[in-house]
């Protein structure tokens, strides 16, 4: 199990992935943040468009559908993760927050994901260490190199 530290997602609220892990409903668990209304605070528009767009993306580059791309909440089995830690380099050693990394990492291996929407809350500690234009800049690149591995070189 994931979580992120800012406690944007309360740790009691592992249940619900955890129950969608163990009752089948995949093999990598994400969080979504985008069904419900969040509170005003909890996201800023351009961080909100940059979501959007890079949850299209990816979904169009791994074939499933994903609405939440940068969420720090994931649940995966333990073997599905030392796979993936094993193929790491195989998109490089980019990804600065991990989120890209894991999904095409399930990707390649064919995990089936699923999201659990969750009501994200504003910050109850720490601050962000995203810096907006340059950090999608970088995500940017990285999904370039995922969709020349994923498409072209296999």
């Amino acid at each position: 199990m994931i979580l992120d530290a800012d406690l944007r997602v309360p740790p009691e609220d592992l249940v619900s992935f955890y129950d969608a892990l163990i009752r089948g409903k995949g093999d990598f668990v994400n969080r979504c943040r985008l069904v419900y209304t969040m509170d005003p605070k909890a996201m800023r528009f351009f961080n909100l468009l940059g979501n959007r767009f890079f949850a299209l993306l990816l979904s169009t580059l791994m074939g499933q559908p994903i609405k939440d791309s940068l969420c720090g909440t994931k649940v995966l089995w333990r073997s599905s993760y030392e796979m993936m830690a094993k193929g790491r380099a195989y998109f490089g050693d980019v990804d600065p927050f991990g989120d890209f990394d894991l999904l095409f990492g399930a990707a390649k291996l064919g995990l089936k994901i699923v999201e659990v929407p969750i009501r994200y809350r504003q910050r109850v500690y720490g601050s962000t260490n995203i810096s907006r234009f340059a950090d999608g800049w970088l995500l940017l690149r990285m999904s370039a190199k995922a969709a020349r591995k994923l498409y072209f070189i296999g």
